[in-house]
């Protein structure tokens, strides 16, 4: 599913990466762990087509997604990635039901049935009584699974995850490590999260440690 070959990327003199190669199946739960500094980050948004690596390139599904233009780039990323990040990222002015149909309106679906499949995945992660309530009106645990299912709501090729449990108390972190697993079962995803969390280690299929910028 992913195929990352010779990733580097400096910022000015700093080099970030030096260097990273891996490959990531179809179906499978990888979490990159590492410490503050060490590159996870930057290596999670250069795979997912936030950023462009200095060399190197980086296939999803068949597709060497930093040689498309930036608007084919952009309908790639809608169709297939789901992003999930630290601080959520929903839409303050928006009811959770909307948060999670927005990527579905974006990529020009159907207003109804992208609202029939937000409410079935809501309903899936226990958001059923969740449908009208703003961000605000949400625990963070909430937050977060209206992050996911707003994730899988087009029926992603892959789900990449940035320190996804960062802002949660231990009992919800435990959760979302849960629950992960059982996305990648009930819906055949490929999920890569990154975190410094080596809690996520015992529900990955594999890790890979980033120390300084390479692969351990």
């Amino acid at each position: 599913m992913i195929t990352a070959q010779n990733i580097h990327k400096s910022f000015d003199t700093l080099k970030v990466l030096k260097g990273i190669d891996f490959e990531i199946q179809k179906k499978e739960f990888v979490a990159i762990v590492g410490a503050s500094g060490a590159g996870k980050t930057t290596l999670l948004q250069i795979i997912s087509t936030l950023d462009r690596p200095d060399e190197g390139s980086v296939t999803i599904d068949g597709v060497n997604i930093h040689t498309l233009p930036s608007q084919k780039q952009s309908e790639f990323r809608n169709q297939k990635i789901g992003f999930i990040f630290q601080f959520h990222q929903l839409l303050a002015e928006f009811s959770a039901l909307e948060n999670v149909m927005m990527p579905a309106l974006i990529a020009k679906q159907n207003p109804k049935e992208a609202e029939a499949k937000a409410r079935d995945l809501m309903e899936r992660l226990n958001l059923k009584k969740r449908f009208s309530h703003k961000p605000s009106e949400l625990s963070g645990g909430e937050k977060q699974r209206v992050a996911v299912a707003r994730a899988l709501i087009n029926s992603p090729s892959v789900i990449f995850a940035d320190e996804p449990t960062g802002n949660l108390d231990s009992q919800n972190r435990k959760d979302l490590h849960k629950l992960f697993k059982l996305l990648r079962d009930d819906f055949d995803q490929t999920i890569v999260i990154v975190s410094h969390d080596h809690d996520i280690e015992q529900v990955a299929d594999r890790t890979l440690h980033i120390v300084d910028g390479v692969i351990q």
